[in-house]
Protein backbone atom coordinates (compact mmCIF):
# COMPACT_ATOMS: atom_id res chain seq x y z
CA UNK A 1 0.00 0.00 0.00
CA UNK A 2 1.40 3.40 -0.99
CA UNK A 3 1.98 6.03 1.65
CA UNK A 4 -0.60 8.29 -0.04
CA UNK A 5 -3.14 5.46 0.12
CA UNK A 6 -2.45 5.06 3.85
CA UNK A 7 -3.04 8.76 4.39
CA UNK A 8 -6.23 8.63 2.34
CA UNK A 9 -7.50 5.65 4.34
CA UNK A 10 -6.75 7.44 7.59
CA UNK A 11 -8.58 10.52 6.31
CA UNK A 12 -11.67 8.44 5.54
CA UNK A 13 -11.59 6.93 9.02
CA UNK A 14 -11.19 10.40 10.53
CA UNK A 15 -14.31 11.51 8.66
CA UNK A 16 -16.21 8.61 10.20
CA UNK A 17 -14.95 9.60 13.63
CA UNK A 18 -16.08 13.21 13.13
CA UNK A 19 -19.56 12.20 12.00
CA UNK A 20 -20.08 9.67 14.78
CA UNK A 21 -18.77 12.02 17.48
CA UNK A 22 -21.08 14.92 16.67
CA UNK A 23 -24.05 12.63 15.99
CA UNK A 24 -23.88 10.92 19.37
CA UNK A 25 -24.23 14.17 21.32
CA UNK A 26 -26.27 16.01 18.67
CA UNK A 27 -23.86 18.94 18.79
CA UNK A 28 -20.53 20.04 17.40
CA UNK A 29 -19.04 21.36 14.20
CA UNK A 30 -18.76 18.77 11.39
CA UNK A 31 -18.47 21.09 8.36
CA UNK A 32 -15.09 22.71 8.95
CA UNK A 33 -13.79 19.52 10.57
CA UNK A 34 -14.51 17.48 7.43
CA UNK A 35 -12.99 20.20 5.25
CA UNK A 36 -9.68 20.06 7.14
CA UNK A 37 -9.39 16.28 7.55
CA UNK A 38 -6.75 15.86 4.83
CA UNK A 39 -4.72 18.76 6.22
CA UNK A 40 -4.64 17.39 9.77
CA UNK A 41 -3.74 13.89 8.59
CA UNK A 42 -0.93 15.18 6.38
CA UNK A 43 0.32 17.52 9.11
CA UNK A 44 0.55 14.93 11.88
CA UNK A 45 1.54 11.92 9.80
CA UNK A 46 3.98 13.47 7.33
CA UNK A 47 4.76 17.15 7.70
CA UNK A 48 5.59 17.85 11.33
CA UNK A 49 8.78 16.69 13.02
CA UNK A 50 7.18 15.63 16.31
CA UNK A 51 7.91 13.33 19.22
CA UNK A 52 5.90 10.15 19.71
CA UNK A 53 4.83 11.26 23.18
CA UNK A 54 3.41 14.56 24.38
CA UNK A 55 5.50 17.13 26.23
CA UNK A 56 3.93 20.50 26.97
CA UNK A 57 7.30 22.28 26.69
CA UNK A 58 7.61 21.08 23.10
CA UNK A 59 11.38 21.51 22.99
CA UNK A 60 13.13 19.94 20.01
CA UNK A 61 10.02 19.36 17.91
CA UNK A 62 7.58 21.18 15.63
CA UNK A 63 4.44 22.47 17.35
CA UNK A 64 0.88 22.99 16.13
CA UNK A 65 -1.71 25.45 17.42
CA UNK A 66 -5.39 25.29 16.41
CA UNK A 67 -6.96 28.74 16.49
CA UNK A 68 -10.46 27.91 15.20
CA UNK A 69 -11.06 25.53 18.09
CA UNK A 70 -14.64 24.66 17.13
CA UNK A 71 -13.28 22.14 14.62
CA UNK A 72 -12.15 20.05 17.58
CA UNK A 73 -13.68 16.80 16.20
CA UNK A 74 -11.02 16.51 13.47
CA UNK A 75 -8.31 17.58 15.91
CA UNK A 76 -9.27 14.96 18.51
CA UNK A 77 -9.63 12.21 15.93
CA UNK A 78 -6.20 12.81 14.39
CA UNK A 79 -4.52 13.21 17.79
CA UNK A 80 -5.99 9.90 18.94
CA UNK A 81 -5.13 8.06 15.73
CA UNK A 82 -1.61 9.54 15.86
CA UNK A 83 -1.11 7.90 19.25
CA UNK A 84 -1.53 10.77 21.71
CA UNK A 85 -4.42 9.11 23.59
CA UNK A 86 -6.76 6.14 23.22
CA UNK A 87 -9.06 6.14 20.21
CA UNK A 88 -11.80 4.81 22.49
CA UNK A 89 -11.83 8.15 24.31
CA UNK A 90 -13.37 9.74 21.20
CA UNK A 91 -16.63 8.17 22.41
CA UNK A 92 -16.69 10.73 25.28
CA UNK A 93 -16.78 13.81 23.00
CA UNK A 94 -18.69 16.71 24.60
CA UNK A 95 -19.88 14.61 27.55
CA UNK A 96 -19.82 15.98 31.11
CA UNK A 97 -16.41 15.46 32.73
CA UNK A 98 -14.88 14.37 29.40
CA UNK A 99 -11.42 15.58 28.42
CA UNK A 100 -12.80 16.08 24.89
CA UNK A 101 -14.90 19.21 25.21
CA UNK A 102 -16.46 21.09 22.30
CA UNK A 103 -13.54 23.51 22.26
CA UNK A 104 -10.10 22.22 23.28
CA UNK A 105 -8.73 23.21 26.68
CA UNK A 106 -5.55 22.37 28.55
CA UNK A 107 -6.85 21.98 32.09
CA UNK A 108 -8.25 18.52 31.36
CA UNK A 109 -4.69 17.40 30.58
CA UNK A 110 -5.54 15.97 27.17
CA UNK A 111 -2.35 14.96 25.40
CA UNK A 112 -1.65 17.01 22.28
CA UNK A 113 -3.55 20.13 23.37
CA UNK A 114 -1.27 23.12 24.01
CA UNK A 115 -3.77 25.99 24.32
CA UNK A 116 -7.44 26.57 24.97
CA UNK A 117 -8.90 27.72 21.68
CA UNK A 118 -12.21 28.62 20.18
CA UNK A 119 -12.37 32.25 21.18
CA UNK A 120 -11.69 33.24 17.61
CA UNK A 121 -8.79 35.45 16.59
CA UNK A 122 -6.39 34.58 19.39
CA UNK A 123 -4.41 31.63 18.02
CA UNK A 124 -2.13 33.65 15.78
CA UNK A 125 -0.82 35.64 18.76
CA UNK A 126 -0.11 32.46 20.73
CA UNK A 127 1.60 30.76 17.80
CA UNK A 128 3.84 33.76 17.16
CA UNK A 129 4.82 33.81 20.83
CA UNK A 130 5.75 30.13 20.62
CA UNK A 131 7.77 30.83 17.47
CA UNK A 132 9.72 33.55 19.24
CA UNK A 133 10.32 31.20 22.19
CA UNK A 134 11.83 28.69 19.74
CA UNK A 135 14.25 31.37 18.57
CA UNK A 136 15.16 32.35 22.13
CA UNK A 137 15.85 28.68 22.91
CA UNK A 138 17.96 28.26 19.73
CA UNK A 139 15.47 25.59 18.68
CA UNK A 140 15.38 25.32 14.88
CA UNK A 141 11.96 23.61 14.77
CA UNK A 142 8.88 25.23 13.27
CA UNK A 143 5.49 26.43 14.52
CA UNK A 144 2.37 25.52 12.54
CA UNK A 145 -1.05 27.08 13.11
CA UNK A 146 -4.50 26.85 11.55
CA UNK A 147 -7.12 29.59 11.28
CA UNK A 148 -10.55 29.94 9.69
CA UNK A 149 -11.05 32.46 6.91
CA UNK A 150 -14.10 33.93 8.66
CA UNK A 151 -11.94 34.13 11.76
CA UNK A 152 -9.79 36.73 10.01
CA UNK A 153 -12.63 39.20 10.57
CA UNK A 154 -11.34 39.39 14.16
CA UNK A 155 -9.02 42.37 14.61
CA UNK A 156 -6.48 40.71 16.92
CA UNK A 157 -5.30 38.64 13.94
CA UNK A 158 -4.09 41.71 12.10
CA UNK A 159 -2.15 43.04 15.08
CA UNK A 160 -0.37 39.67 15.23
CA UNK A 161 0.13 39.52 11.46
CA UNK A 162 1.69 42.98 11.51
CA UNK A 163 3.88 42.08 14.51
CA UNK A 164 5.18 38.83 12.98
CA UNK A 165 6.61 40.52 9.91
CA UNK A 166 7.94 43.50 11.87
CA UNK A 167 9.85 41.15 14.19
CA UNK A 168 10.90 38.83 11.34
CA UNK A 169 9.24 35.77 12.88
CA UNK A 170 10.26 33.50 10.01
CA UNK A 171 9.84 30.13 11.75
CA UNK A 172 6.04 30.06 11.59
CA UNK A 173 3.70 28.65 8.94
CA UNK A 174 0.15 29.89 9.50
CA UNK A 175 -2.48 28.16 7.38
CA UNK A 176 -5.83 29.76 6.56
CA UNK A 177 -8.70 27.36 5.86
CA UNK A 178 -10.08 29.20 2.85
CA UNK A 179 -13.52 27.62 2.41
CA UNK A 180 -15.40 30.87 1.90
CA UNK A 181 -18.02 30.01 4.54
CA UNK A 182 -18.73 30.84 8.17
CA UNK A 183 -21.55 30.34 10.63
CA UNK A 184 -23.97 32.84 9.07
CA UNK A 185 -23.22 32.32 5.39
CA UNK A 186 -20.57 33.03 2.79
CA UNK A 187 -17.68 35.16 4.03
CA UNK A 188 -18.30 37.47 1.08
CA UNK A 189 -21.84 38.08 2.35
CA UNK A 190 -21.02 38.44 6.05
CA UNK A 191 -17.97 40.68 5.69
CA UNK A 192 -16.12 40.69 2.36
CA UNK A 193 -12.36 40.61 2.92
CA UNK A 194 -11.16 41.01 -0.65
CA UNK A 195 -7.89 39.29 -1.49
CA UNK A 196 -6.50 37.61 1.64
CA UNK A 197 -3.32 36.89 -0.32
CA UNK A 198 -2.76 40.57 -1.05
CA UNK A 199 -3.54 41.49 2.55
CA UNK A 200 -0.93 39.11 3.97
CA UNK A 201 1.62 40.25 1.39
CA UNK A 202 0.91 43.89 2.26
CA UNK A 203 1.60 42.98 5.89
CA UNK A 204 4.99 41.57 4.92
CA UNK A 205 4.29 37.83 4.79
CA UNK A 206 5.22 35.40 2.03
CA UNK A 207 2.18 33.48 0.78
CA UNK A 208 1.79 29.95 -0.61
CA UNK A 209 -1.53 28.92 -2.19
CA UNK A 210 -2.77 25.31 -2.14
CA UNK A 211 -5.52 25.15 -4.75
CA UNK A 212 -6.66 21.63 -3.86
CA UNK A 213 -6.82 21.72 -0.09
CA UNK A 214 -8.66 18.40 0.07
CA UNK A 215 -6.01 16.57 -1.92
CA UNK A 216 -3.31 14.87 0.17
CA UNK A 217 -0.63 15.15 -2.51
CA UNK A 218 -1.45 18.80 -3.12
CA UNK A 219 -1.18 19.53 0.60
CA UNK A 220 2.17 17.76 0.93
CA UNK A 221 3.57 19.62 -2.08
CA UNK A 222 2.27 23.00 -0.93
CA UNK A 223 3.44 22.60 2.66
CA UNK A 224 6.89 21.53 1.45
CA UNK A 225 7.04 24.76 -0.54
CA UNK A 226 5.95 26.71 2.55
CA UNK A 227 8.64 25.05 4.66
CA UNK A 228 11.26 25.96 2.06
CA UNK A 229 10.37 29.63 2.53
CA UNK A 230 10.96 29.65 6.30
CA UNK A 231 14.12 31.12 7.77
CA UNK A 232 14.29 33.92 5.22
CA UNK A 233 13.16 36.87 7.30
CA UNK A 234 9.42 36.63 6.61
CA UNK A 235 6.57 34.71 8.25
CA UNK A 236 4.82 32.24 5.93
CA UNK A 237 1.08 32.09 5.21
CA UNK A 238 -0.57 29.14 3.45
CA UNK A 239 -3.95 29.68 1.82
CA UNK A 240 -5.58 26.24 1.90
CA UNK A 241 -8.58 26.18 -0.42
CA UNK A 242 -10.98 23.57 1.00
CA UNK A 243 -14.62 22.55 0.74
CA UNK A 244 -16.59 22.68 3.98
CA UNK A 245 -18.18 19.28 4.62
CA UNK A 246 -15.84 17.54 2.17
CA UNK A 247 -16.48 13.82 1.71
CA UNK A 248 -20.20 13.95 2.50
CA UNK A 249 -22.19 15.08 -0.52
CA UNK A 250 -25.10 16.74 1.29
CA UNK A 251 -22.78 18.69 3.63
CA UNK A 252 -20.75 20.24 0.80
CA UNK A 253 -21.34 23.57 -0.99
CA UNK A 254 -23.26 25.07 1.95
CA UNK A 255 -22.52 26.69 5.29
CA UNK A 256 -25.46 24.87 6.89
CA UNK A 257 -23.28 22.22 8.53
CA UNK A 258 -20.93 24.65 10.24
CA UNK A 259 -22.35 23.73 13.63
CA UNK A 260 -25.12 21.17 13.13
CA UNK A 261 -25.04 17.44 13.78
CA UNK A 262 -26.57 14.84 11.43
CA UNK A 263 -29.63 12.87 12.52
CA UNK A 264 -29.75 9.05 12.43
CA UNK A 265 -30.75 8.84 8.78
CA UNK A 266 -28.21 11.44 7.68
CA UNK A 267 -25.45 9.69 9.62
CA UNK A 268 -26.22 6.42 7.87
CA UNK A 269 -26.01 8.10 4.46
CA UNK A 270 -22.77 9.90 5.35
CA UNK A 271 -21.09 6.75 6.69
CA UNK A 272 -21.99 4.84 3.53
CA UNK A 273 -20.01 7.43 1.61
CA UNK A 274 -17.00 6.87 3.88
CA UNK A 275 -16.36 3.17 4.33
CA UNK A 276 -14.62 1.98 7.50
CA UNK A 277 -10.88 1.62 6.87
CA UNK A 278 -8.98 1.42 10.17
CA UNK A 279 -11.78 0.35 12.49
CA UNK A 280 -14.37 2.43 14.33
CA UNK A 281 -13.95 3.17 18.03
Amino acid sequence: MSNIKKLQDLTTQVRRDILRMVHKVNSGHPGGSLGCAEFFVALYEEIMDRKDHFEMDGIGEDLFFLSNGHISPVYYSVLARSGYFSVDELDTFRLINSRLQGHPTTHEGLEGIRIASGSLGQGMSVAIGAAQAKKLNNDSHLIYSLHGDGELQEGQNWEAIMYASAKKVDNIISTIDLNGKQIDGATDDVLPMGSIKQKFEAFGWTVVEIEEGNNIEGILEGMAEAKSRTGKGQPVCVLLKTEMGNGVDFMMHTHAWHGKAPNDEQLEIALKQNAETLGDY
